[in-house]
């Protein structure tokens, strides 16, 4: 028996040496694994497949390498060609949107959010990817549940999932006269403006910045109770605590580095590294950049979960990366195919640890790779798809909570109070004629 085979047995346990062995495997240990999966995998590619795959941009370029050795590993093995396409958070869902209205174009997206739930009649049913992953990977976190089912079928695998958590200088902090960081919003607050009146500036975007802007707002509409609408999908925006939200977000706004109403998702990220920003909401991209190009900043910066607001609860949300296939892909068992080898033990813990912390997963097995314990800078990603609320709040995950927040309508509403473009009552009413457009 070989070693390679030993290894696979024993990485299928789920023990963490065995999960460390497998964040290094080499080139043609994954070419060998490759070989082996199709002969045995149930779904078995069409003659002559070609995959046209969209996926997003990435932000951390030793991820991007080790996914495209995975396409090429599958393609080596089974002959199926795989062209993928990049776009960023901003264009991805139009570029998506194309591809469903016109019937033509792309066979699978691996996109963010609920993206599938835009178009749930145009997705191929992956129950049986998901039930075959699950299974094998000791199940599923609950969010992606919620991603990835239209009602009793899965119309989409989530694949990975990106925080939205706080990035901060260490010692910026503590000469603002915090210790550790504040853990409730209050406290949140009182950082901001002491970090603001020291010139080390905290800042997230409010302009349409798909990733950063709509995890950090959401969260502060539901860390004061508010939300969008309720469990019957009504909507509710119109409350006290939608109106304390607001205040709260301009108070923080006020204290903001200038500039922030018209960042995009790679704003912050160069401010933080220049050494211009002392506090965000990111991914971890900025500290595996910083790590690169700016060592002083990365030693003197770590990272906190989202502060606990009036709610009394973690309120967070983050990026799921989902991954759906087209149902007129003339290759749809390709497709399935390709999915499911992509979340493969083999090729996805060494693809994770080459992310650095950037992409946490859904299946609870993989909370054993050491890149989350290696440094612990990296450990509050971990856990984010299980921590996540999905776009839809309280609500439904259906085709309107994806348009919602396709539309910005949170953003939005919270752009236009605090740059002066509406009073309070008018970004409310705004966003709330949005939504019961959505929701009608």
């Amino acid at each position: 028996m070989s070693n390679f085979i030993q290894d696979r047995r024993s990485l299928l346990k789920g023990g963490a040496a065995t999960l460390a062995a497998a964040a290094t495997t080499s080139a043609d240990q994954l070419l060998n694994f490759a070989h082996a999966w199709a002969q045995t995998s149930q779904w078995k590619p069409e003659k002559g497949a070609k995959i046209n795959l969209l996926r997003w941009k990435r932000f951390v370029e030793a991820e991007d390498v080790a996914f495209t050795n995975i396409m090429q590993a599958f393609t080596k093995a089974t002959g199926v060609e795989i062209n993928v396409s990049n776009e960023s958070y901003d264009d991805l869902q139009p570029k998506a949107s194309v591809a469903a209205n016109t019937g033509q174009g792309l066979d699978m997206v691996w996109g963010l959010y609920s993206l599938p739930h835009l178009f749930p009649s145009k997705c191929v049913d992956v129950t049986d990817v998901a039930d075959y992953l699950g299974k094998k990977y000791g199940g599923w976190a609950p969010s992606a549940n919620a991603y990835g089912k239209s009602g009793n079928k899965w119309i989409g695998i989530p694949v990975a999932a990106t925080g939205g958590l706080i990035n901060y200088r260490i010692s910026s902090m503590e000469k603002a006269g915090f210790k550790e960081f504040p853990k409730d919003t209050a406290g949140f607050l009182e950082l901001v403006k002491a970090l603001n009146k020291n010139g080390t500036p905290a800042g997230m975007a409010l302009g349409h910045a798909s990733g950063d802007a709509n995890t950090w707002l959401h969260w502060a509409l539901w860390s004061h109770g508010g939300y969008l609408v309720d469990e019957k999908d009504k909507v509710i925006i119109n409350s006290p605590e939608t109106m304390k939200s607001l205040e709260y977000v301009k108070a923080l706004y006020e204290n903001f580095i200038p500039g922030t109403a018209s960042w995009n998702d790679s704003s912050n990220n160069k401010a933080f590294v220049s050494g211009q920003l002392h506090c965000t909401v990111n991914g971890i991209s900025v500290y595996v950049t910083a790590s690169r190009e700016n060592k002083a900043v990365a030693e003197d910066m770590n990272h906190a979960y989202m502060p606990i607001g009036p709610a009394g609860k973690p309120t967070e949300l983050h990026l799921p990366f989902t991954m759906l296939v087209f149902n007129f892909s003339k290759y749809p068992q390709a497709c399935k195919a390709l999915t499911a080898f992509m979340l493969e033990a083999e090729q996805f813990n060494p693809w994770v640890t080459s992310a650095s912390g950037y992409l946490s997963h859904f299946l609870n097995a993989y909370d054993n790779n050491p890149v989350w314990t290696a440094d612990p800078k990296r450990t509050p990603y971990r856990d984010v798809a299980k921590r996540t609320l999905t776009p839809a709040g309280r609500g439904t995950l259906g085709e309107n909570a994806a348009a919602a927040i396709a539309d910005f309508v949170i953003v939005d509403m919270f752009a236009n109070y605090c740059t002066g473009r509406e009073d309070a009552k008018g970004a409310i009413a705004f966003a709330e004629r949005q939504a019961k457009r959505l929701y009608r």
